[in-house]
């Protein structure tokens, strides 16, 4: 009996200094963070992605969409299981105004990518079709401007307004990003 109530009183203990610590150090909560900061006044708008046709791209210029930035390359297993769900939400969404910007960090960039593009092909709604968003060339640098990733697949959303609204490293989950995307448009 005293052993258990002196487990109890250990685990409150313990849930008492992560509240606190939690409460003092915001910026050490889990891998998926939310953040007020526009876009539109902060540097990343500007940041300029290649594309595969070698344009510029930036944030900026789907001001006024919900945007998911997802950070991906050719060779990342959890990536190809995303893949398929990018494409789902792409072709639902967009017409309410939503994108995927899918930025590839693989070292080899275009030379790797575009035959991937070419040559891939993902399961949706009982078919295989090619990527249906629009994927850009990412590496290290540009991913430090977006905060840095620490592993892929990471995914960041972004409200209409340019505001990242969350950083999720690793495999999404299907369900609460596509809450998540519903809840801003």
């Amino acid at each position: 009996m005293k052993k258990t109530i002196l487990i109890g009183i250990g685990a409150i203990a313990v849930l008492a200094v992560l509240f606190w610590v939690d409460k003092r150090f915001p910026a050490t909560r889990n891998q998926e963070t939310k953040t007020t900061e526009s876009v539109a006044a902060s540097p990343l708008a500007t940041v300029p992605i290649k594309d595969l046709q070698d344009h510029d791209v930036t944030l900026a210029d789907y001001k006024g969409k919900v945007v998911l930035v997802n950070f991906w390359a050719t060779w990342c297993e959890p990536c190809q299981i995303e893949i398929p769900w990018m494409m789902e939400f792409q072709k639902k969404y967009d017409p309410r105004g939503f994108t995927i910007l899918g930025v590839s960090m693989d070292e080899e960039g275009k030379k790797a990518v575009a035959p991937f593009l070419e040559k891939s092909r993902f399961d949706l709604d009982g078919q295989k079709q090619a990527m249906n968003y629009p994927i850009l060339l990412g590496n290290d640098a540009i991913a430090a401007k977006f905060g840095g990733i620490l592993g892929l697949p990471t995914s960041m959303l972004f409200s209409r307004d340019g505001r990242k609204i969350k950083t999720i490293t690793g495999l999404v989950d299907h369900d609460d990003i596509a809450k998540s995307i519903e809840g801003l448009l």
